[in-house]
């Protein structure tokens, strides 16, 4: 939630200036002071799990022209709190910013809310909430239509109380190298020898949704969602290449939570043209204790999860769907060579200089040796150079894990 926050006040700013820059008709960049000196403000992103781990993300607004990621709040004491007073706390993990509770099971008769002291000395708190319990998902399923592969969610809730729903979703897929080296370059001794160190086969990449997924029944006469479109991919999707799974989480929202998410939505992602809606003040349920005239961002609803996982394989697509490794580009590989010539006269080459030039940096691997077949080019079997790509396109780890999913 805090990237969308950001990008709300950042889109906010931006349709000021684009529309002084249609009276004007001015092509210098221009930035005026409400977005060259923010506000500041805190981002409270997260929500208390009524059973299960609860994750809380604390940053802050920065300037839209500012480099590099928000700034984190890091060190703070962030705790749950029940009505009667229990705490349940929340420790900072190794991503700085982050807070993680241990497994909870929370009480849907009592109400909880989200305490935090930071180290400036402030303290804030979100609104008490009644813990509430998302139905189960009944479905995830796929179809091809439109040539695309359509993947869909469906639930309900037989008490007609949950009515406002929202969906993320991770999802997975497999990767392939198109490369297998039998060779690697050792740094600290400036050869190529026979690979000891083998790169993995295969990797798993990984993914979060972007966009917020939300829907509400409160119009119709049953609290039913049924194939509410969740993923959308192209034919030509890498992630397809061999098998992908998609993970959909459901969340039941409270009325205010949902509005809120709702605004949010329309702030980051109905921002663009003339006619789209205008980016408003979002007013969450986070509180300066310290300060209650301090503004602050971010919805801390109470409820719990449900999730369901499927997988595709590409065998289950259309035949006719093109092939899609996402290595397209890496191939064929590059030539290397540091020993070929075809006259006596020719200075011997500088072996350990072009070594080092070449595979030295770490971000170019040798693949194959280069083997003499004609004493044109050398000694026949002489090794008179290299295959070689860029570490991108033949290390899977750049683009994902080596470490198989437990549910792969």
């Amino acid at each position: 939630m805090s990237s969308r926050l950001l990008r709300f006040l950042a889109s906010a700013c931006a349709a000021l200036v684009w529309g002084g820059a249609l009276l004007a008709g001015c092509t210098d960049a221009y930035l005026p002071e409400v977005i060259s000196t923010p506000a500041n403000q805190l981002v409270v992103d997260g929500f208390i799990n009524a059973a299960g781990v609860s994750t809380i993300k604390l940053s802050r607004t920065y300037a839209i022209s500012a480099a590099g990621a928000a700034p984190v709040e890091t060190r703070a004491v962030v705790y749950i709190e029940d009505e009667g007073g229990a705490r349940y706390p929340l420790t900072e993990s190794s991503t700085k910013g982050t807070y993680n509770s241990l497994p909870l099971t929370l009480a849907p008769t009592r109400k909880y809310r989200l305490h935090l002291n930071l180290t400036s000395g402030k303290e804030y708190a979100s609104d008490f909430e009644a813990a509430k319990l998302t139905p189960p998902i009944d479905a995830v399923t796929w179809n091809v239509n439109s040539n695309k592969l359509n993947i869909y969610v469906s639930a309900h809730d037989a008490t007609n109380r949950t009515q406002y729903y929202r969906w993320d979703y991770n999802e997975t897929w497999e990767i392939q190298s198109p490369y297998q080296p039998s060779v690697e370059y050792v740094p600290n001794r400036n050869v190529v020898r026979p690979i000891v160190n083998r790169l993995p086969t295969v990797c798993w990449g990984s993914a979060r949704s972007t966009k917020m997924l939300l829907a509400k029944t409160t119009s119709l006469t049953q609290d039913v969602v049924a194939n509410f479109p969740v993923r959308q991919l192209e034919p030509a999707s890498a992630y397809l290449y061999t098998r992908y799974s998609i993970l959909v989480q459901q969340q039941g929202l409270t009325k205010e939570e949902y509005e809120y998410s709702e605004l949010l939505r329309k702030n980051t992602e109905s921002i663009g043209s003339l006619y789209d809606a205008q980016p408003v003040q979002l007013t969450g349920n986070v509180r300066c204790l310290s300060n209650p005239t301090e503004v602050v961002q971010g919805f801390v609803g109470v409820h719990s999860i449900s999730e369901k996982r499927i997988f595709i394989r590409s065998t289950d697509l259309p035949s006719s769907w093109p092939v899609v490794t996402g290595y397209e580009n890496c191939t064929p590989p590059d030539t290397f060579y540091i020993d070929r010539h075809t006259c006596p006269c020719y200075p011997k080459p500088q072996v350990d200089l072009l070594l080092t030039r070449a595979f030295g940096a770490g971000t170019f691997l040798p693949i194959e040796p280069l083997i003499a077949r004609d004493s044109l080019y050398g000694p026949i079997d002489s090794v008179q150079g290299y295959t070689a790509r860029e570490r991108d396109c033949i290390d899977c780890r750049t683009r994902g894990t080596a470490v198989r999913p437990s549910y792969w």
